[in-house]
């Protein structure tokens, strides 16, 4: 552990071994728990960042002033170490107690009760944890995700610069621009009424470095999105690994990051098996034919099976006219309730209803939409070479409804039957040929599917075809990927369209001329026109990255100091009001408050 020793202590709370017996120490820490046996013997646990000692109180005097302590005061203690008598193994300091000759209060705690008891915080309420998170961190469990992310990044950066990549920071105020999230504005005080924006990703500013003639570059990039909470999403402010790469192509990127994380994935993570390079890459369309999402759990071996011929006119209503998607699980041992339980959660999480039935022991369609089945048993077992003992689940709506749904309860029927989920693994894979433009749900016009600074597949002739309408626009596919690890998406990355030419065409297709190009990207539209290379680039999350390292359901959990879902600081008490005289000094009017 090296040398500890400072005015304060000789070693920590987790330090102290069998060696040390017969040694006068000083320790520092947390008063843990107090534990009175009698009126000369208490047994006082105490607790520093490294770990827990074992503290025997033996004297009238000592057990009296331990007493009148706290938990959770910060005390330090000198005494001598002693072999316990009564050893506990699940400690590393187990074998060993101090005996205290004196104590010295170094930070008085001075509530009597506390939010919740340290040791089990994350059995309190969420917004308890947050509200007093400083002692939520107390709690070693909890700190241990967060020494985690600072292993993972230190990692992090010593691979990337191990591949040839400089650490370049890039501005947190910035011009507001349009990359798929609403901005965090921040007002101008020497510029009344415009505004900066908080980068929602270093996007056009690692391209400029790359048109600036620098050739790798990465960093551990603070990024600020507007957007609502999730389990795998956190409101306000993330981190990537945000990198990209001069004269560089899809290949370049891949070779980079499948040689980056595997190791560290198999070296910090709660499963210790990565994928091998080269990760699977999957279509996007064949990705949401086979798998019902573009970020498919590649750990479970179910896949979706187009039933839409086979079963759009066997008279269940909710097939008529509609795309039928089913998936098999064979040997399946689920009862009527659970399965019950299975639909219903898939309800919930996909808004649309999944449907059964079973190929029985004895040959037989029973439960679910049997009698709907039934007539066209022999058509249905071959088509779906169904075996005794199987299940079919079944989702019915437009096409990316039917996927989306049966995505959802493929995870669902992965999670519930062991045998077809290997769970203890890292299973990477790519996601690539996206389609570079979409149908926007609320505007109903032509917009870009992902980052609008993709390069298209087929370039300049493509786009052309397309303005002509020799081609659909829809049918376009990008050079952008996905990378997607045990169903969760950790990033998406593209080869840049770095040719002003194809760029103005390309945002020409959503509606926007090339003067509107120059006015929303000016920096980079003219930097472009001086000559670009080729380059690709990719960002990581690393908080989606550690919470899949550290097991956790809900990324908050391995953010330090993380908002609620609501996006707000219970513990700094943000977002908040602020003097009339800073709205003054940058000219801000108030026109509605939040009621309290």
């Amino acid at each position: 552990m090296g040398d500890t020793s400072t005015f304060y202590r000789t070693h920590t709370c987790g330090e102290l071994r069998i060696e040390q017996v017969g040694e006068t120490v000083t320790l520092a820490g947390w008063m843990e728990n107090l534990r009175e046996v009698g009126q000369n013997l208490a047994f006082l646990v105490l607790r520093d960042f490294y770990g827990t000692t074992q503290v025997v109180l033996e004297t009238e005097e000592t057990v009296q002033a331990a007493k009148e302590l706290n938990k959770e005061t910060v005390i330090a203690v000198t005494g001598a170490v002693r072999e316990r008598d009564s050893k506990n193994p699940k400690l590393p300091t187990g074998d060993i107690e101090v005996v205290p000759v004196k104590m010295e209060v170094l930070g008085k705690c001075r509530h009597n009760e506390l939010p919740f008891p340290v040791t089990r915080s994350r059995e309190a309420d969420e917004s308890a944890r947050l509200k007093y998170r400083y002692l939520d961190l107390r709690n070693p469990e909890v700190k241990q995700n967060i020494v985690l992310r600072c292993q993972v990044v230190s990692a992090l950066r010593a691979a990337m610069t191990n591949q040839g990549f400089l650490e370049i920071t890039t501005p947190i105020l910035t011009a507001s621009s349009p990359e798929g999230a609403r901005d965090y504005l921040v007002p101008s005080r020497k510029h009344p009424g415009k505004f900066y924006a908080l980068p929602q990703a270093p996007q056009q500013f690692k391209q400029l470095l790359m048109a600036s003639g620098f050739d790798k570059y990465f960093q551990i990039a603070p990024c600020f999105r507007d957007e609502d909470a999730r389990g795998d999403r956190s409101p306000g402010e993330f981190y990537q690994l945000d990198m990209e790469m001069a004269f560089a192509n899809q290949e370049d990127v891949f070779a980079v990051l499948e040689d980056v994380l595997p190791p560290i994935f198999a070296k910090y993570g709660t499963y210790n098996i990565a994928s091998k390079p080269p990760f699977v890459r999957i279509p996007y369309l064949e990705a949401m034919e086979t798998y019902g999402t573009d970020k498919p759990d590649l750990r479970i071996d179910l896949k979706l099976t187009d039933a839409t011929q086979l079963l759009a006119d066997c008279g269940f209503p909710p097939f008529e006219h509609q795309t039928v998607k089913a998936i098999v699980v064979s040997d399946f041992q689920g009862t009527r309730k659970q399965i019950d339980g299975l639909c219903n959660e898939v309800e919930v999480q996909s808004g649309s209803k999944a449907y059964w039935f079973r190929y029985d022991e004895n040959g037989e369609i029973v439960g679910g939409i049997a009698k709907f089945v039934q007539p066209i048993k022999d058509q249905v077992v071959e088509a779906l070479k169904l075996e005794k003992g199987s299940f079919v689940g079944l989702t019915a709506g437009t096409l990316l409804a039917a996927q989306k749904t049966a995505g959802v309860l493929r995870n669902k029927l992965g999670a519930f039957c062991p045998g077809h989920m290997d769970k203890e693994r890292y299973e990477f894979c790519w996601i690539v040929d996206f389609p570079m433009y979409e149908i926007g749900e609320e505007s109903g016009g032509l917009e870009f599917c992902h980052n609008p600074f993709s390069m298209p597949n087929g370039g300049l002739d493509i786009i052309e075809k397309a303005i002509r309408g020799e081609v659909d626009p829809l049918t376009i596919t990008a050079y952008q990927y996905d990378l997607v690890c045990n169903g969760v998406e950790l990033s998406s990355g593209a080869v840049r369209n770095h040719d002003p030419e194809i760029m103005v065409k390309a945002f020409w297709m959503v509606g926007l001329e090339e003067e509107d190009v120059r006015k929303k990207f000016p920096a980079m539209y003219n930097a472009f026109t001086y000559g670009a290379p080729p380059h690709a680039g990719i960002a990581p999350g690393v908080d989606r990255m550690v919470m899949l390292l550290s097991g956790e359901e809900s990324i908050r959990e391995v953010i330090p100091f993380p908002m609620n879902k609501n996006a707000q600081d219970l513990m700094m008490g943000a977002p908040s009001t602020v003097e009339q005289s800073q709205l003054d000094e940058l000219n801000i009017a108030i026109t509605a408050r939040e009621e309290d």
